[in-house]
């Protein structure tokens, strides 16, 4: 693989490894955020599918339609991701 030449100054490298290494402090701290709340996150999920098989949604105005326990998709094993 070539290597791109750059004419970055000492003061720009300086600015962007300062910069990558806060952005990768805020990342774990969202990271960290998002893994305290993961027990309330499960206990969300499992309420919605519960509302969604007992009262249903929605499904064009005034329809509802409830949703069957075979139609609720398994849990997956790994740990929920939050994606933005």
């Amino acid at each position: 693989m070539q290597r791109i030449r750059s004419n970055r100054s000492r003061e720009a490298a300086r600015w962007l490894r300062d910069e990558s290494a806060a952005q990768q402090r805020r990342h774990r701290g969202i990271v960290a955020v998002q893994d305290a709340l993961a027990p309330r996150r499960k206990r969300w999920v499992a309420q919605f599918l519960e509302r969604i098989q007992a009262r249903g949604f929605h499904v064009h105005g005034a329809e509802c339609r409830k949703v069957r326990p075979d139609e609720i998709p398994s849990q997956p094993r790994r740990r929920l991701r939050v994606l933005s």
